[in-house]
C-alpha cells in the first residue's frame, strides 16, 4: 500500500506533528489480517499484489497470465470488494 500522506522522497525532512498522526498503519494491519481470512482466491490475491502493490498495469498483468486486461481488472476489483466486505463484516454482493 502506498501512503498517500506521505511528501515526496525529496522533499526535506520537517518535525511532525502526533497530534495529527496518519491512520495508514492501521488500515495496514487491516489488510494484513484480512489477507489470510477473506475469502479470495488465488487470481484475485495475484491481480490485487500486481496492481496495486508493485503497480503494474492491468494489460501488463494480463500479458504475464496471458488473460485479457478485463479479466485481471475484474479480478482485482473483486477481491478488493471481497475484502472490503470482510473487514467490514458485510457479505460480499458480486456486482
Amino acid at each position: 500500500m502506498k501512503n498517500e500522506q506521505a511528501p515526496d522522497a525529496d522533499m526535506p525532512k520537517a518535525q511532525t506533528d502526533k497530534k495529527k498522526g496518519s491512520s495508514f498503519p492501521a488500515h495496514l494491519a487491516d489488510v494484513r489480517r484480512g489477507w489470510d481470512t477473506a475469502d479470495l482466491t488465488l487470481d484475485e490475491k495475484r491481480s490485487m499484489v500486481m496492481r496495486y502493490g508493485l503497480d503494474w498495469t492491468y494489460k501488463e498483468i494480463g500479458g504475464l497470465f496471458e488473460v485479457h486486461k478485463s479479466t485481471v481488472q475484474r479480478r482485482a476489483e473483486r477481491g478488493v470488494g471481497k475484502l472490503a466486505a470482510h473487514l467490514n463484516g458485510d457479505k460480499y454482493i458480486d456486482g
